[in-house]
């Protein structure tokens, strides 16, 4: 399985780090290697002195595709998640400086959570989903699917023009504003409307 993760998909986060409204869905993958293994703690890496968290919602892909169009995108997923791309924030900040990619920033090992996943169904619609991250019981970040710039169907359109999809694969849909660091100690919570799907302790 892979991860496709997606950058810029939400106004709010785009004005706090000063960036640039794209054209068109920025697109970048993490390995399996860092997905952080469940009741595992993440432990900040040496190599960064600003990890941040990025609250998200996530995609679970059920079927093979490429090319596949918007209006046919509902039937390559059932499921609906949230998770953290954790982000070394100084890293990435260096790495974009010199026009370099981003994948040490954003792809080291444990730098992607992956909560559990609801059954679409739950929800009236993909496009109307409440989502927030708590940090040691308060919340830092939240967000609603309806805010997206590129909503999932136009995302899983977009990515399968490059990728073919594959049975497992997980979509990273983009964060809202709110991001911020992570310390030792911390606890950061995720939550779809309001039923927790993923708590991780930060070592």
């Amino acid at each position: 399985m892979k991860i496709i993760c997606i950058g810029r998909n939400y106004a709010g986060h785009i004005e706090e780090l000063g960036n640039e409204r794209p054209r068109d869905p920025v697109l970048f993958l993490k390995p399996d290697t860092s997905i952080l293994i469940k009741k595992n703690p993440f432990i900040i890496p040496e190599f960064s002195n600003d990890v941040q968290y990025e609250v998200e919602i996530l995609v679970k892909i059920k079927k093979i595709g490429k090319y596949i169009d918007q209006k046919f995108a509902h039937k390559y997923y059932d499921e609906i998640g949230l998770g953290i791309d954790f982000t070394a924030r100084d890293l990435q900040q260096q790495l974009k400086e010199k026009g370099l990619p981003w994948e040490k920033a954003k792809a080291f090992d444990g730098a992607a959570v992956i909560g559990n996943f609801l059954h679409k169904s739950t929800f009236e619609s993909v496009d109307d989903i409440n989502f927030r991250l708590e940090k040691n019981g308060m919340t830092v970040q939240e967000g609603n699917t309806s805010l997206m710039l590129w909503k999932i169907d136009a995302l899983i359109e977009y990515i399968s023009k490059y990728f073919s999809l594959k049975i497992g694969d997980v979509i990273f849909t983009g964060t809202p504003s709110g991001v911020g660091q992570v310390l030792p100690d911390d606890l950061l919570t995720g939550f779809i409307e309001d039923k927790e799907v993923f708590s991780i302790k930060v070592k």
